[in-house]
């Protein structure tokens, strides 16, 4: 029994590399398959500008000449640079319940970031931590919402007997219309409102570029002291508002920024769970994948509260609980009475305080693993 790794280097190779996946979710009934247009598109050099500060190396491994993982190594620059280490990380993971097919591809993703200089590899990052991102350890018996990760429940086991260590574990709550929509979140977000000069006001897409830049500016200030994270640039901004825009085509009051006096302090991003559409689509073509999100978006009853950030100047103030007010009472008027607060960082004091102060459940964990190289 021998593993063989195989570096991808042309189109077609990363062809293969993408249609992989499909071997192993095979029956599961939770596994969404990623669209195939989407997947080509992250890991195209030509097509995603992650590429500008970024590098990535797929391989493919093959134990007996049958196809049996794959991994990629990826470097980040951007990254390094915020947070002044050296790490480098591995997404888009997939293998057999085989130990030594696991360990062949993590040999070969760290020797890749070893030989660039790299002293830590982490992931799953796929390929960025504003990407999905995160290995599910809890919460198998459901399949996920938009834009968050799924696997075999025997993949931690693959990594922590390789020898990775928890890095931090990400929540995801559910939020539910009866638990959340309380009279006491009606009355503290309705003095907040008057008290600080509170009003919404929705993301305007007919004019969508300079909205842009006030979204940049709040998301990147949000979020610049989190752990792992990293500033969006124009082109990534511009890529993310492109890939997100269809979904949000026919709900765009789940886009808005919460104002203080007018000037924007925060924002919110709630998306539909596409995902309930997408489960059927179990080729992954775009056709009939996109003819099924145009026509049944009424089958969609759950969202995801995907951004929702405030300046760090004006946090503890309360202006959180107008946007979690404006982003139920929205959802329920489309007749969507739950969703996902998804991901929260298990460090991140305020947000999972608020999360409980919402009466939600925490009701599955995603994990970032390190391990030294």
């Amino acid at each position: 029994m021998s593993v063989t790794i195989h570096p991808v280097e042309t189109a077609r190779e990363r062809k293969r590399f993408i249609t992989l996946q499909w071997k192993f979710y095979e029956g599961d009934p939770y596994w969404v398959p990623p669209l195939l247009a989407d997947r080509r598109k992250i890991l195209d050099p030509r097509k995603n500008p992650f590429f500008r500060h970024g590098d990535m190396k797929l391989f493919i491994a093959e134990k007996d000449g049958v196809p049996s993982g794959r991994i990629a190594a990826i470097t980040n620059e951007n990254h390094n640079r915020i947070h002044e280490d050296t790490v480098g990380f591995f997404g888009f993971f997939e293998s057999v319940e085989d130990g030594e097919v696991a360990a062949a591809l993590f040999d070969a993703a760290r020797r890749w970031l070893r030989e660039r200089g790299k002293t830590v590899m982490r992931g799953p990052m796929n390929p960025t931590v504003n990407d999905d991102v995160g290995l599910l350890v809890d919460g198998f018996d459901m399949p996920p919402v938009i834009l968050m990760t799924y696997n075999p429940r025997y993949y931690p086991a693959l990594l922590e007997g390789y020898g990775f260590r928890k890095a931090k574990d990400l929540y995801a709550y559910r939020i539910t219309y009866d638990t959340v929509l309380t009279p006491k979140l009606e009355r503290v977000q309705n003095i907040v409102r008057e008290r600080y000069g509170i009003t919404i006001r929705d993301v305007d897409f007919s004019r969508l570029a300079e909205e842009l830049v006030i979204v940049k500016e709040l998301y990147n200030r949000s979020w610049e002291k989190n752990w792992g994270a990293v500033a969006l640039e124009n082109e990534e901004i511009d890529a993310l508002a492109a890939d997100l825009k269809p979904v949000l085509a026919k709900f765009q009051e789940f886009a808005f920024f919460c104002l203080k006096h007018g000037e924007p302090i925060g924002f919110a991003v709630t998306l539909p769970d596409i995902n309930q559409i997408l489960i059927t689509n179990r080729r992954g073509r775009l056709i009939p994948g996109a003819f099924k999100l145009l026509t049944q978006t009424k089958r969609i009853s759950q969202m995801r509260i995907i951004l929702l950030g405030v300046l760090p100047e004006h946090r503890g103030l309360g202006f959180d609980s107008v946007m979690y007010y404006e982003i139920i009472r929205r959802a329920a008027l489309r007749g969507i009475y739950t969703g996902e607060a998804s991901w929260v960082l298990e460090d991140n004091v305020m947000m999972n305080r608020a999360a409980k102060l919402l009466n939600a459940e925490r009701y599955k964990t995603y994990r970032l693993y390190d391990l030294d190289i």
